[in-house]
């Protein structure tokens, strides 16, 4: 994962342009404008992007519109997208970038999957249980109870593991897994 850092830090600042050039910005970008253009900057809750054609224009993509499995850009990559909002306090463009927006969510396609028995690779082992990928995109959490505790002893990341299908929440977009019983 690339670091964190503001525009500025990446010599980008276009803070006072950005405010002088707002009217014309609002007027080249109306929502549902495709773009292009670079990450000058990047935040936990999202990346800066200089839009092309228009210099003084700051855009965010924010991270609340990212699919999950997926990581936010590095300063200097090259990204496109299209307008979604404009915020006037603060003088940014929103924008959605466009491997985001193509992006399926598979995990809808779990919930008729209730009660089969996959093979998924674990990804993380945590205090609370493992985390299973079932899918692009798509992890589980075995949690350790009695007789699943013990399988965090034998079992390492990155291995092949079965588990079964217990649950899945689309609104808390989580699976729930269970490797008891599972051979």
């Amino acid at each position: 994962m690339s670091e964190y850092s503001w525009p500025s830090k990446n010599g980008r600042c276009q803070a006072a342009g950005a405010a002088a050039a707002w009217a014309e910005t609002v007027r080249s970008l109306p929502v549902g404008t495709p773009i292009a253009g670079e990450v000058i900057g990047r935040q936990p809750f999202g990346v800066f992007l200089s839009i092309d054609g228009l210099p003084e224009a700051v855009g965010l993509a924010r991270v609340d519109r990212m699919p999950r499995c997926m990581e936010l850009p590095t300063v200097g990559q090259l990204v496109t997208g299209a307008v979604v909002w404009h915020a006037e306090h603060n003088h940014q463009v929103g924008i959605v970038l466009r491997e985001w927006a193509e992006h399926e969510d598979l995990l809808p396609r779990f919930v008729e999957r209730v009660g089969e028995v996959v093979t998924g690779r674990v990804t993380k082992i945590a205090p609370i249980g493992l985390f299973v990928r079932i899918a692009d995109c798509v992890e589980g959490l075995v949690p350790f109870t009695e007789p699943v505790a013990d399988l965090a002893k034998i079992v390492r990341e990155d291995q092949d593991l079965s588990v079964q299908i217990i649950a899945v929440d689309l609104e808390l977009t989580r699976v729930l897994l269970s490797a008891e019983g599972v051979a």
